[in-house]
């Protein structure tokens, strides 16, 4: 599967921006889809996921509550809707599948992906 991220941009704090990520391949519903953001000078850390089909999410403590991931099987596509934006949400967004089996027990390891898509920047100002 090849996963292209979009929808970034600069927004002001306590606003909203949605993320998409366009799969394309076969079998995009046997992915759980993750997103992970990375912010300049760390790592790249998990922030939300979804199971195969999607009756399963995953969030970062960080951002429960704020962050909603969603999926349409039907378009092959994966959402990040994102409210009540912080400046230390400022990172690159990156959407992510995984077929692997025991998602429940290893989402958040980058390891466990088997596509990324090339990023797209959300810039939070204060």
């Amino acid at each position: 599967v090849q996963l292209q991220a979009s929808g970034g941009g600069l927004v002001q704090a306590g606003n909203s921006l949605r993320l998409s990520c366009a799969a394309s391949g076969r079998a995009f519903s046997l992915y759980n889809m993750a997103w992970f953001r990375q912010a300049p000078g760390e790592g790249r850390n998990f922030v939300a996921g979804i199971s195969e089909s999607g009756s399963t999410t995953y969030y970062a403590d960080s951002v429960k509550g704020r962050f909603t991931i969603s999926r349409d099987n039907a378009k092959n596509m994966v959402y990040l809707q994102m409210n009540s934006l912080k400046p230390e949400d400022t990172a690159v967004y990156y959407c992510a599948a995984d077929r692997g089996r025991n998602y429940a027990t290893r989402y958040s390891s980058t390891a466990l992906y088997d596509a990324w898509g090339q990023g797209t920047l959300v810039t939070v100002s204060s």
